[in-house]
């Protein structure tokens, strides 16, 4: 049986989540995301389940250990989660949603206690070897709220029977079970070289929810990369040239 929360989330780019918890009620949570708890709050942390559970956890991308937070003070107890990147945080309701739902690898937060977090193998190899996630996915399963985050904006698409969407493999948040998902060739030799979009798109195939971000941390981690080395170039350009003509002056090169 799952605990019952209260939450509110706050911040629009940079959002956090607060979650309320009377007395004797926890929400676990991923190791470091904690950004503060009112008096009363107990925090602690272990494998959620055995020292198994804890690899099983590195396996979808999380850390050995897992945080749980149980308010064992009187009145109300208040703690809040941060998403580790700039995006959004989305609230899943477990029970309306069938019980399950399936996230990529880093997108669980927090979750009330009662909530599990496993891991979800691809159903085909190509979407193992080639999705932008790798052969592991997050199941969160249970009947209470889950947390996860994403970058950019989330957006969510509702499958009807048959009907496919095809998205770029980063921008994949989560999907129901009942989504099939596989992996795909783009086709075409200028989509292929020049579209910028990847190789392999995602295919889903509904019935079920899909939830996709506008901004993949890979994406943003690609382009601060490319300016950073963009950048270093150059200020070495300017900055090599200045260091020789300074480092010849105070040395008394008599060139200059």
């Amino acid at each position: 049986m799952n605990d019952i929360i209260d939450y509110k989330i706050i911040g629009d780019d940079m959002q956090i989540v607060e979650i309320e918890l009377d007395p004797g009620e926890g929400v676990r949570a991923e190791v470091g995301t904690m950004m503060y708890m009112t008096q009363g709050i107990e925090m602690n942390t272990g494998t959620g389940g055995g020292i198994f559970k804890g690899f099983k956890r590195m396996l979808t991308g999380d850390g050995f250990f897992i945080t749980s937070f149980v308010h064992g003070g009187r009145g109300k107890g208040h703690v809040a989660f941060g998403a580790p990147y700039p995006g959004k945080i989305k609230p899943l309701d477990l029970r309306a949603l069938g019980g399950e739902f399936i996230v990529q690898r880093d997108g669980f937060l927090c979750a009330a206690n009662g909530v599990d977090i496993d891991i979800a193998f691809t159903k085909r190899l190509g979407a193992g070897f080639f999705g932008g996630e790798g052969f592991i996915l997050q199941r969160l399963t249970g009947d209470g709220l889950a947390f996860i985050h994403a970058g950019g904006t989330i957006v969510e698409k509702e499958l009807g029977v048959g009907e496919q969407l095809r998205l770029d493999t980063g921008c994949l948040v989560g999907l129901s079970p009942s989504v099939d998902y596989d992996i795909k060739f783009v086709g075409g030799f200028t989509n292929a070289l020049f579209g910028g979009e990847g190789l392999f798109l995602a295919h889903l195939t509904g019935p079920g929810k899909v939830l996709m971000q506008s901004l993949p941390f890979s994406r943003l981690a690609d382009r601060i990369a490319t300016a950073t080395m963009r950048n270093r170039g150059e200020s070495k350009g300017i900055g090599g040239l200045g260091g020789d003509i300074l480092g010849g002056i105070l040395g008394g090169d008599k060139r200059f």
